[in-house]
Parts: structure tokens; sequence; C-alpha cells
């Protein structure tokens, strides 16, 4: 095992680009993704039969087919298209499609939202009768019952089936490697594998990184989950 490779500062420097990538993809696309799937929820339980269909088709295609397809399908597909090479020099947004980190991220936030977005209805659905009832009773329009009540608490019975889909998507952003000229961590091992031949090396480090930030994010959940559902937790004697 030849690990002074891994420490040289320019690799080193390599695996903190890598780094930089992966969070900025994580967070990105949590971010758009969790805002698409507000709106997503909202309309699969809302009162709306054709809104429910469509964003229903949308979930269970991206559900139902891999994350590296869709990445795929949006770099090497939408981005090649003639009509919008024809516009990705003048006209936004797609300006963007040539750059590798858009397509990435527009390919993991569609992805997130689908999954998100089925949590998020579930846990709307399962909200208990008496709370709405009891918002109804106090005089609250519909908004304000799906605003003050049933959102907040969906959002906190959501937290640890949410914390698994963050974790899911930290090792999905390993397949922005596929994309060209984009430097994730996993693309980081690659390159140090291919310049000096040292596959272990390299891809226990990226698999150390991995873990470190895997721990830290289920730290952070577990403090959210002890915060906001302190009043599931079982009662001591």
């Amino acid at each position: 095992m030849n690990w002074e490779v891994i420490f040289e500062a320019k690799n080193l420097e390599l695996f903190w680009t890598g780094i930089l990538t992966t969070l900025g993809l994580l967070f990105s696309s949590l971010g758009v993704g969790a805002v698409l799937a507000l709106l997503f929820a909202l309309l699969l339980t809302g009162p709306w039969a054709a809104a429910r269909w469509i964003v229903g088709s949308y979930t269970y295609v991206i559900r139902g087919t891999p994350l590296l397809i869709q990445v795929y399908m949006i770099y090497y597909g939408l981005g090649q298209l003639e009509w919008i090479q024809a516009r990705w020099d003048t006209v936004w947004p797609w300006t963007h499609f040539k750059e590798p980190f858009f397509c990435a991220l527009l390919a993991f936030s569609l992805n997130t939202a689908g999954y998100t977005a089925e949590m998020l209805a579930g846990a709307i659905r399962e909200t208990n009768a008496g709370e709405i009832e009891a918002a109804q009773a106090y005089g609250m329009s519909r908004f304000q019952v799906m605003l003050r009540v049933v959102l907040p608490s969906a959002m906190r019975r959501t937290l640890p089936a949410y914390s698994n889909e963050v974790v899911m998507m930290l090792q999905s952003t390993s397949l922005a490697s596929a994309v060209p000229s984009l430097i994730d961590v996993t693309g980081a091992a690659s390159r140090i594998y291919s310049d000096y031949y040292l596959p272990f090396e390299a891809y226990l480090a990226a698999a150390a990184i991995y873990l470190v930030t895997t721990f830290c994010l289920i730290g952070v959940f577990r403090l959210a989950e002890r915060h906001f559902l302190a009043h599931l937790a079982p009662r001591k004697a």
C-alpha cells in the first residue's frame, strides 16, 4: 500500500476539489429538490385529479428508473439536442446546459424531488384527523390548516425517512463522475487511480470521505429528530 501518494499536496488538493463539488451538488440538489417536493406533495394530496395523475406519473418514472440513466438523459440527451445547442450561448436557461455541474444538479434535484414528494405526501395523508378538525373548529381556512397544522406535522414525521434520502443522495453524487470534466470525490479517486495505478488507496480514501460525511449527516438528523420529535419519544417511568 502506497499511502504517501494520497497525501501528496496535489492529490490532497484534488480530493478537496472533489469534496467541494460533492457537497455543492448534495446541498444544492437537496435545496432545489425540497422546494419541488413540497409543491409536488401539495399537488399529490390536492383536490385536482389531473394534477395528481401528472405528478404521480412523474414520481413513478423517477423512482422506476436508475439515477445514472437520468443523468445521461439530461447531459447526453437534452444537453446534446441541436435545438438547445443552438441557444445555449445566448438564451437562458439553455445557456446552463453546456455546464456539467448544472446537468448533474438538475438530474439529482429532479430525482430527490420525486422521492421526497412521495414521502411528504404520505405524511400529509396520515395527519391525525383530530388535529385537522381542531384547526377547523378554531376557524382556520383550508390554506391555514395546511400551512399551520398539516405541513409542520408532516415535515416533522418525515424526518427519519428524509435522513435516509439525504444519505442516499450523498452516495448518489458519486454518479457525477460519469459526467466529463466534473471532479467529485469519486472522480478525484478515479483520476489518482489512472495516474498512479493505485486503485485500493484511491478508492479507500474516497470511501473514508463518504463515510465521515455520512456520519456527520446522520448526527445532524439525530439531533433534529431529538428536537422536533421529542413528543413521540417513549416517556421514562
